[in-house]
């Protein structure tokens, strides 16, 4: 087997294991580019995004450490009575730190009011914007879980298999002469597009 032959081959068998991927950043991407489509017509059913589960009193001091916060936000999700394996904290204000329990298909935010001791918790009602777009940006090693940890492994793997992918597509491409003027006017024309919108925005 030659190696333009194996290049064939990579190409091809790399295209149709990406196709699942590929096709997901496709759509996923639509959510993200038109975001105050699906909030106007979300609004205008009239249901509300977040419905409130539960009110708890918590006296805990928020910690000044950021690095702190992952912990400060364990020790809620654990007083709140959940148990996530997914979640991140932040500081809203001085006052108020959120954690959020995230997972393709439901969400719930947990907001800690220091000043009033006060723990709200609240779920997010189902939406396939959300959905979609939460599998587009969902990635990082920052969670303990294992299976999450193994998506973000996954999406590397991806990425590198797309690099690939557009290598022996270049080979295969400079490997047929006739083809080269309007390859490089393709080639030409994406690096201007892109030089023109990197830019300008």
């Amino acid at each position: 087997m030659t190696f333009a032959h194996f290049n064939r081959r990579l190409h091809l068998y790399l295209g149709l294991s990406l196709l699942p991927w590929l096709f997901m950043y496709g759509i996923s991407s639509i959510p993200f580019a038109h975001n105050q489509y699906f909030e106007r017509r979300d609004a205008a059913k009239g249901i509300p995004l977040w419905s409130l589960r539960s009110t708890h009193t918590v006296d805990a001091a928020v910690p000044e450490d950021p690095g702190q916060l992952r912990t400060f936000g364990a020790s809620l999700l654990q007083q709140a009575g959940i148990t996530a394996d997914t979640f991140g904290a932040y500081r809203q204000s001085p006052t108020q730190v959120n954690v959020y329990v995230y997972s393709f298909w439901n969400s719930t935010q947990l907001k800690y009011f220091a000043d009033q001791q006060r723990l709200t918790v609240e779920d997010r009602r189902f939406r396939w914007d959300h959905f979609l777009t939460g599998m587009h940006a969902r990635g990082g090693f920052e969670q303990e879980s294992l299976f999450v940890r193994s998506w973000s492994v996954i999406v590397d793997l991806v990425c590198l298999a797309i690099v690939v992918w557009i290598a022996s597509g270049l080979y295969m491409w400079w490997g047929l002469p006739g083809s080269r003027g309007l390859g490089w006017l393709a080639i030409v024309a994406g690096v201007i597009s892109f030089l023109v919108f990197t830019v300008g925005l």
